[in-house]
């Protein structure tokens, strides 16, 4: 199994690929959430995610529509815009791509918990690291507990769990994640005679790796070496971390 992070960027386009709409696992979970969520205003929602009136406006609007938003796709995989999306690139894989990634690719989200590809989304943002009463809970970690860990542990053929996520949403699952065995990445940069994660560029091999690990069927650490795109080169493969290296 495969496990990226979401994007705030959304888009509403249509994609004509076949690909069953599926209903996430955690429905009821995003839906009580959204229902507590609609009770913020402009500024409440402002303050909480940190962002403009403008984005918290939208917001609002999403969670007083949640479930009756009209949209030309329905569809999670094809709603994420993010560099890591743009660099996964789901919308030009042949159609046997596409059936393996709704198999094997899973996103964490704050909101949803974990979606497949095919999930049905409602338009939204909501960071895993806010900090928000939720009910009983204290924050999306306290209230996700163990549940998004055990839905992949039930979904996941086979022992494996490549971790393509930034650490906010891997926190999420991390502490729950035994017995899968979780490979990680990293993504260098030479940058000033210095080797060192540049955000960007990193999100962006992450996409493209999720790619790779999707077109070459890969489900062990055999052949993640052969990785070469946007120059990366392989580094060395230590304590379940794969790295990649570029100038």
């Amino acid at each position: 199994m495969i496990v990226i992070s979401p994007a705030k960027r959304l888009s509403n386009k249509a994609c004509d690929i076949i690909l069953n709409a599926t209903t996430p696992a955690f429905d009821e979970e995003a839906n009580l959430l959204a229902k507590q969520l609609e009770k913020l205003n402009v500024s409440d929602l402002a303050n909480l995610m940190g962002v403009s009136d403008s984005i918290a406006e939208l917001n609002v609007e999403r969670f007083k529509s949640w479930g009756n938003i009209k949209k030309e796709e329905k569809r999670a995989i094809f709603q994420f815009e993010g560099d890591v999306f743009k660099h996964l690139d789901a919308r030009n894989l042949d159609n046997d791509d596409i059936a393996y990634m709704n198999q094997r690719l899973r996103i964490l989200s704050g909101i949803y918990g974990l979606l497949r590809p095919s999930d049905e989304m409602n338009p939204y943002r909501l960071e895993m690291g806010t900090k928000h009463n939720f009910g009983n809970s204290k924050n999306l970690y306290d209230f996700w507990g163990d549940k998004i860990a055990n839905q992949i542990k039930l979904e996941t053929k086979g022992s494996i769990l490549f971790n393509l996520a930034s650490e906010e949403y891997f926190s999420s699952i991390k502490k729950y994640t035994e017995p899968l065995k979780v490979i990680d990445f990293k993504f260098l940069t030479v940058s000033g005679g210095k080797e060192r994660v540049i955000g960007v560029i990193a999100k962006r091999a992450r996409g493209e790796m999720a790619r790779f690990l999707i077109e070459n069927r890969i489900e062990n650490t055999k052949g993640i070496e052969n990785f070469s795109s946007m120059g990366f080169k392989f580094k060395d493969f230590e304590n379940n971390t794969f790295t990649f290296i570029t100038s």
